[in-house]
């Protein structure tokens, strides 16, 4: 890995400093300012001097940035939708709804655009941390160079925070022991509060973080977006106080709606019936409704159901049924999602902020989600599965969808619909479903017309460039001792007060597995790749999306030569931005974890949670777990070592003083060993499992308590790569339990000395 090294001489005093809240902050590099005053031998000789500090111009504008997650163009009302959003209506109302924004068509890449200004390639976030290769465009490794927005608009005298969803650090940096530089609080941000890793969370049992440290004290019932709302409103609160004339920009990026899609039942039972009439008559209602609110053409045809999505009135009645429920629940979320937002804006409003801040609204980090199936799915059934059964299962767990045991994405068919007037979805990089998302924008001291449409050409890119030139702020030459290269999206600003501005973003590249497209002055080509394929066997389109607004009309074979103009663009854009070398995964992914080497790990209680995805049990392999503990009485007992919760994982345990390991497939499926000895001894004892896998995918569990074989059982299928949203901890189960046998926490009352993870097994096979 590339490191990067300060002078000496750039270095500051305090360069790291301990915040009160106990979070480690990576303060800015800034070099000792020359001392202006005079000293003398006493004090009253002494002409005393303090050295500047940063400060924004007087009445400078607060900026706050949202990011929704998996919303496609024709989800809210505000855009013409029929899920109701009072709060987002209100600021396009009174702001502007820019009708031709948009994302990389995935959600790492995509935030890491938006939080640089460059080009997601360009930021080595082509796809995610989970999937990184050794290449500069898909390493996770977002340079020092392309400063964030935090960092640049801290160097601008502003405070920083972040609340939600993050998921661009690298894998080998989400350790207890980072390196912390690209978490949050490393790339800028004051205060953060949320989840760093992963693209999704649970939104009933959140496994959150304050700063670097694990915060187990909002464990608490309440949901994800209650939390971080509150959290946003506590942290302005207290910045206000601390320094009321200094502006802040607050970040904030919610789990919502990406899956888990999961809600109280009051805000889903809002919906009940209203999607009776199903995802064809939803489509017809809502390009009406868009036609009419002006955020799209008025010659805008609504395009043929995506391939493999059903006729609803082909759907047997269960099959409506359950449909329904999946989309009332998705409204529910995106509603009550809308709502917490509104409490965040009303503090802003009543604590007489809101007519000076600027706040940009991205409705999606990329279109409606793909990863539902046709059939939805209300909870991890397994890889395996057909979907027939995955249908059977869903219809017999129907009353779960939205609980706090689910984990619940709807059928592709309300996906298709909530992207109209799009075809394609989430991922798609190749089409404006998987690209354009609504943006409204809402800054009552810069915009003259309330309610107005903007229709210019922008991608995620623009809004830096856009922030900085509205509040009237600089990108340094240089952050933290970095050398700034140049940012690579263009300001939107031009347009805020007039509508019938020519586009200054004229060309845009996307990529996202393979898929791809070019656009240009109006014209794009796209290529939808099919996995597995050669590249070169990727058939190409041509749309003209000044005529052709969602792309109904392929003008391939009337245009070739505009198609090899723009193929032959890309090409020249992907050299540049790092997009080459193309993959789909099919090559599979060596997750790049901190552990992925190791034969070896010790664990110790008290310490910090360990991100599952970027934790041991990451990359698959056999393994033993060896627990040195005390046992000084018959009523000793709790959990060793977890990984997981009720959605699979493993849990390694003593309980009626016997060894217990359940191992959790993720399918419903738990394979639990228990010791057949009577009791375990007493005193000081060494307590292990192995669990070995085989070259099928099956695999054993073996039990030895001070060597003594005490147990084993066969596994008779295993996880293969597996993510949980509950990751490593020592002596408690967290959140929700692996085992059905106890309640969480189930603390160890024994004393652990350690756990050591040895992976040395894995050299053994089963015969």
């Amino acid at each position: 890995m590339k490191r990067h090294f300060l002078p000496v001489g750039k270095l500051a005093f305090g360069a790291i400093a301990l915040l009160t809240s106990g979070q480690l902050a990576f303060a800015q590099y800034t070099p000792v300012q020359p001392y202006k005053g005079k000293i003398g031998k006493t004090l009253s000789e002494t002409n005393q001097s303090w050295a500047e500090k940063k400060k924004a111009p007087a009445g400078a504008p607060n900026v706050v940035w949202i990011l929704l997650d998996d919303v496609g163009y024709g989800a809210i009302s505000t855009f013409g939708g029929l899920i109701n959003t009072p709060t987002l209506d209100s600021l396009a109302n009174n702001g502007l709804r820019y009708t031709n924004f948009h994302t990389t068509a995935i959600c790492a890449p995509t935030r890491a655009a938006l939080l640089t200004g460059r080009n997601a390639h360009s930021a080595h976030m082509g796809l995610f941390p989970e999937t990184a290769i050794g290449t500069p465009g898909y390493d996770a490794q977002m340079p020092f160079e392309k400063a964030t927005a935090a960092e640049i608009l801290k160097e601008n005298g502003y405070n920083t925070f972040a609340l939600g969803k993050w998921h661009i650090t690298p894998l080998a940096d989400l350790t207890p022991a980072g390196p912390f530089n690209r978490w949050p609080t490393g790339r800028g941000f004051e205060q953060f509060y949320g989840f760093p890793s992963r693209g999704s969370i649970d939104q009933w049992h959140p496994e959150l973080w304050e700063g670097i440290h694990r915060q187990k004290d909002d464990q608490s019932g309440k949901h994800f977006n209650e939390l971080i709302a509150n959290r946003a409103i506590d942290y302005v609160s207290g910045q206000k106080a601390g320094n009321p004339d200094k502006p802040f920009f607050l970040y904030i990026a919610t789990g919502a709606g990406h899956a888990p899609h999961q809600v109280a039942k009051e805000w889903s039972d809002k919906y009940k019936g209203k999607f009776d009439g199903g995802w064809d008559e939803y489509r017809e209602k809502v390009i009406a409704n868009q036609i009419k609110l002006g955020v799209i053409p008025k010659n805008a045809k609504l395009p043929p159901r995506n391939v493999g999505v059903k006729e609803w009135a082909s759907l047997p009645a269960d099959e409506k049924k359950l449909y329904a429920r999946f989309m009332e629940t998705y409204a529910g979320f995106l509603e009550y999602t809308d709502y917490e937002i509104g409490r965040v804006i009303r503090h802003l409003k009543e604590s007489g902020q809101l007519e000076n801040t600027l706040i940009f609204v991205s409705v999606g980090d990329n279109g409606a989600s793909k990863e539902g199936t046709f059939v939805g799915t209300v909870n991890n059934y397994g890889a395996g599965i057909s979907e027939e059964q995955r249908l059977k299962k869903n219809l017999e767990n129907i009353d779960l969808i939205g609980s706090e045991y689910s984990k619940v994405n709807y059928p592709l068919g309300w996906a298709a619909a909530t992207n109209v007037p799009f075809r394609q979805w989430k991922q798609d990089a190749n089409s404006e479903g998987g690209t354009h998302n609504p943006l409204i924008v809402f800054y009552p001291k810069g915009i003259k017309e309330k309610g107005g449409i903007r229709n210019q050409y922008g991608h995620v890119i623009d809004i830096l460039p856009t922030t900085l030139e509205l509040i009237g702020a600089k990108a340094p030459e240089s952050v933290n001792g970095y050398k700034q290269d140049a940012i690579e999206g263009t300001s939107l600003a031009y347009s805020l007060n007039d509508a019938a501005a020519k586009d200054r973003h004229t060309q845009q590249y996307y990529e996202i597995h393979g898929s791809r497209a070019i656009y240009k002055d109006g014209w794009k080509a796209g290529a939808l790749h099919v996995k597995g394929q050669p590249f070169e066997d990727d058939k190409w389109q041509l749309y003209n999306l000044k005529e052709d607004f969602n792309e109904i009309t392929d003008l391939t074979e009337q245009q070739p030569a505009k198609l090899k103009e723009l193929r032959a663009l890309f090409d020249s854009e992907a050299n540049k931005y790092n997009v080459y070398p193309l993959k789909d995964g099919t090559q599979g992914y060596t997750l790049q974890t901190a552990y992925k080497d190791l034969d070896r790990i010790v664990l110790r209680p008290g310490q910090s949670t360990i991100v599952d995805v970027a934790g041991p049990f990451a990359n698959k392999r056999s393994f033993s777990l060896v627990a040195d503990v005390d046992l000084p009485g018959v009523e000793t007992e709790g959990v060793l070592l977890s990984r997981g919760g009720f959605e699979g994982g493993l849990s390694f345990f003593v309980q009626n003083r016997k060894l217990n390991f359940v191992y959790a497939v993720g399918d419903g499926t738990k394979y639990a060993v228990t010791s057949e000895s009577a009791t375990l001894p007493s005193g000081r004892v060494q307590l292990r499992a192995d669990v070995v896998y085989d070259e099928q995918g099956a695999g054993q569990i073996t039990l030895f308590a001070n060597n003594d074989k005490v147990g084993e059982s066969k596994l008779e299928k295993t996880t293969g790569y597996v993510c949980l949203h509950e990751g490593v901890n020592v002596g408690y189960d967290d959140l929700t339990p692996v085992a059905d046998s106890y309640k969480v926490p189930f603390a160890f009352s024994g004393k652990i000395n350690q756990v050591t993870i040895d992976f040395r097994p894995a050299q053994q096979s089963l015969k």
